[in-house]
C-alpha cells in the first residue's frame, strides 16, 4: 500500500521485552543504521535489575530508547513517539513514557488472558486500563509470524522465537525508511560460522520490513534526515568504550604501558573487556578475584612503572578505600573509574545514579584527599579518561574518575579525534640523582614528587603504608604527619592551577545559574536552552572538575542572582559547594529514582524559582 513520508527533525523509539527478547541488540542496531545514515543520536539502555525475574513480569522488563535527529541530540528523549511492546508487562512498564500521539506496536500473540494477569493488570484490556487507547495501537502477531516466516528455516521453536526482535527491528526500519544493509553485514560478521543463523534472521527482518509495508495500520512513515556535522571521521562509541580507549591515548601519550587491574562489576565490565582486546597496543590487563586484588595489582603496577588503571562501581570503590589510601599516601599515579549504579549495598545495580560523589571526596580512613572528575557524556568519557590519566601521571596522584551507567551503557555519534591535538603527558620520571635520593622531596610549585622506577641504580626507596618524612624514612613524629597530610592536600589543590577554568553556556549574567555535574549535562543543557529560547534569564555551569574546582568558580557564581544545583541524589555535590564556598546560598533540586532527568522537571523546577 501507499504510505505518507512525513519529515520530522526528531523522534524517539523505546524497545522493551523480556530480558531474553533481545531489545539492547534491536535498539543498538537501529541506533547503529541510524548512525550511519547521518543522524545525531542518543541512546539508554534501561536494564532490569532482576535479571532472573519470571518471565512477563513487570520487574524483568528490559529497554532501550533511542533518539534521532535531523537537529543537535543532547538526550535520548524524555517521552517517546514509538513504543515496541513485546509483552502486556512491557506495555505496563513503559506506557507512561509514550507521547499522547504516540504509535505502540505490540506483539499481540503476547497479549492473552495469562499474559495480561502475569503482568499484573486488573482487567483484560491493559489500553483502557493505562488511559491509552487513543495512541496509535499497532496489534502485530509477531510471535506467529516469525514462526511462518521460518518454518522451513530448520530451526528448533527456541532459536526461532528468538528471532522476533529482528521481525520487530524489520518494521520499525520500514516505519522510519532505514536501509536493511548494515545489519545485513552485522549478521553476516555475527553468524560467520552458522550460516543457517545469517539467513534466517535476514529473511525475518525482511519479512518484518514488508510486513509493515503491507498492513493498513501504518498509514504514514517517517523520515529523520542526516544532521549536519563538521567533516571528519564519525562512529557511534558508549561511554565504557570511550572510557577505554581514552585511557590507551593517555598511556600512548606519556610512553607508560597502561595496566588495568579490576574485578568485573555491573556496569563497569565493558571497560575491563575493552582494555583487554588491546594487548597490541601494549595494554596489560588482570581480571582479578576480587575488588581489593584489582586495586592492589594495580597499585604494584604504578610502583612498577606502569600507568595504573582500576575500574569499579559504587560497592566496588568501597572495597578499595583502605587501598586507595596506599596508593595516595605512596603518591603512586592510578586512575579509578567509578561507573556508578543507584542505590547503596547492591542496590539497583543496573540502574544510574550520581550517589557516589561523597564517597569519592570523602570515603577513605584519615585524612585523605584524592583528585575527583566527572564525564559528562559517552563520547565525553574518551576525554575525561585521558585527562584522568594526564593528571595522575603528571601530579603523582590517584584521581577517580566518575562516569554512570548512563554514560556507560549509552552511546552517541562520535567524532575521531587526532591525537596531535592532544597534549603530551611528561611525568616526572627520575634517571639519576646527586647523592641519596628522597623519595617525598617535592617541586616547589606543583609539590609533586619525583617517580623512581625499580632497578635504577642510586634510586633505591621504599614507598609504603606507613607515614614518613620526606627522605622517605618511616616517621610517628606528629609533626612531621601534620607536615605530610598538608602537603599531600597541597598537592591537589594545586592541581587547580592546570584544569581549564570553568565555563558558562548562556549569559555571562543571568536570574538563575543552572549547576550540574556528570551525565545530567545532557537533560540541563536541552533544559536551559528551551528556557533561553523563550526569553528566560538563565545560564548553565556544568563541572567536570569537582576536586579541586575550577578556581574561578566563586567569580561565576558571584555573577549570578540564583543558583539552582540539580543532581540525581539528595544533595552530595549541593552540600560540597556549601562546605567549600559557603558565601553562596544554593538552591537544589534531586531526583533518586534509578533514571535519568525528564527535561522538563528542570524546567519546572527553574521556573519555580524565576
Amino acid at each position: 500500500m501507499q504510505h505518507k513520508v512525513i519529515d520530522m527533525q526528531n523522534v524517539v523509539i523505546r524497545f522493551a521485552g523480556d530480558s531474553g527478547d533481545g531489545m539492547q541488540l534491536t535498539g543498538t542496531l537501529f541506533a547503529d543504521a541510524s548512525a550511519i545514515f547521518g543522524n545525531e543520536i542518543s541512546t539508554f539502555p534501561d536494564y532490569p535489575s532482576e535479571i532472573r525475574a519470571p518471565q512477563g513480569t513487570v520487574s524483568g522488563v528490559s529497554g532501550f530508547q533511542v533518539h534521532i535527529g535531523s537537529v543537535e541530540v543532547n538526550t535520548p528523549g524524555d517521552f517517546c513517539d514509538v513504543l515496541v511492546a513485546m509483552n502486556p508487562a512491557a506495555l505496563k512498564a513503559n506506557a507512561k513514557w509514550t507521547k499522547p500521539t504516540a504509535t505502540i506496536i505490540i506483539d499481540v500473540d503476547a497479549f492473552d488472558e495469562a499474559g495480561i494477569k502475569r503482568a499484573g493488570f486488573a482487567t483484560l484490556d491493559p489500553f483502557a486500563e493505562l488511559k491509552i487507547e487513543d495512541r496509535n495501537i499497532i496489534p502485530s502477531p509477531i510471535t506467529t509470524l516469525t514462526q511462518e516466516s521460518l518454518k522451513d528455516s530448520g530451526l528448533d521453536n527456541k532459536a526461532i522465537l528468538r528471532s522476533k526482535n529482528m521481525f520487530t527491528l524489520g518494521m520499525c526500519f520500514f516505519l522510519f525508511n532505514r536501509s536493511l544493509d548494515h545489519t545485513y553485514d552485522y549478521l553476516e560478521d555475527k553468524f560467520k560460522k552458522k550460516p543457517q543463523l545469517i539467513e534466517a534472521n535476514k529473511k525475518v527482518l525482511f519479512d518484518g520490513y514488508n510486513y509493515a509495508s503491507n498492513i493498513h495500520a501504518i498509514p504514514n512513515t517517517y523520515m529523520v534526515q542526516p544532521a549536519p556535522q563538521e567533516k571528519g571521521v564519525y562512529r557511534n562509541i558508549n561511554g565504557n568504550q570511550a572510557t577505554a580507549w581514552g585511557l590507551i591515548a593517555a598511556s600512548e601519550k606519556s610512553g607508560i604501558p597502561l595496566f588495568c587491574g579490576s574485578y568485573p562489576i555491573t556496569p563497569a565490565t565493558g571497560i575491563l573487556e575493552e582494555l583487554a582486546i588491546h594487548k597490541n597496543l601494549g595494554v596489560k590487563t588482570m581480571q582479578a578475584e576480587d575488588e581489593i586484588a584489582g586495586i592492589c595489582t594495580a597499585i604494584g603496577a604504578a610502583y612498577a612503572g606502569n600507568f595504573a588503571v582500576t575500574t569499579t562501581s559504587g560497592p566496588g570503590l568501597s572495597l578499595k578505600s583502605e587501598a586507595l589510601g596506599l596508593a595516595m599516601i605512596t603518591e603512586l599515579p592510578l586512575v579509578v573509574v567509578d561507573v556508578q549504579r543507584g542505590g547503596p549495598s547492591t542496590g539497583i545495580p543496573t540502574k544510574t545514579e550520581q550517589t557516589d560523589l561523597a564517597q569519592a571526596l570523602y570515603g577513605r580512613n584519615g585524612e585523605c584527599p584524592i583528585a575527583v572528575m566527572a564525564a559528562h557524556s559517552p563520547s565525553h568519557c574518551f576525554d575525561a579518561a585521558f585527562y584522568a590519566g594526564k593528571y595522575a601521571m603528571e601530579h603523582m596522584m590517584p584521581v577517580i574518575l566518575l562516569t554512570e551507567g548512563f554514560l556507560g551503557n549509552g552511546s552517541e555519534p562520535w567524532k575521531i579525534p587526532s591525537m596531535k591535538d592532544y597534549p603530551e603527558i611528561k611525568p616526572p620520571i627520575i634517571d639519576s640523582v646527586e647523592g641519596a635520593y628522597k623519595p617525598y622531596h617535592r617541586d616547589p610549585v606543583t609539590f609533586v614528587r619525583k617517580w623512581a622506577l625499580p632497578g635504577k641504580a642510586g634510586l633505591e626507596h621504599r614507598v609504603g603504608g606507613l607515614e614518613k618524612n620526606p627522605d622517605g624514612v618511616i616517621s610517628s613524629d606528629p609533626i612531621n604527619h601534620e607536615k605530610m597530610c598538608a602537603a599531600r592536600a597541597e598537592k591537589v589543590a594545586r592541581m587547580a592551577d592546570y584544569i581549564p577554568k570553568q565555563k558558562v553556556i548562556g549569559a555571562g549574567k543571568a536570574d538563575v545559574l543552572v549547576v550540574g555535574w556528570g551525565g545530567t549535562f545532557g537533560h540541563l543543557y536541552s533544559a536551559v536552552q528551551q528556557m533561553q529560547s523563550e526569553g528566560k534569564s538563565v545560564a548553565l555551569a556544568h563541572f567536570d572538575y569537582i576536586n579541586p574546582l575550577p578556581k574561578n568558580t566563586a567569580e561565576v557564581f558571584a555573577r549570578y542572582k540564583k543558583i539552582l544545583v540539580c543532581e540525581l541524589n539528595s544533595g552530595q555535590f549541593v552540600d560540597y559547594l556549601r562546605a567549600k564556598l559557603p558565601d553562596f546560598k544554593y538552591l537544589q533540586y534531586n531526583k533518586v529514582q534509578g533514571q535519568p532527568f525528564i527535561v522538563k522537571e528542570i524546567v519546572d523546577a527553574v521556573n519555580n524559582i524565576l
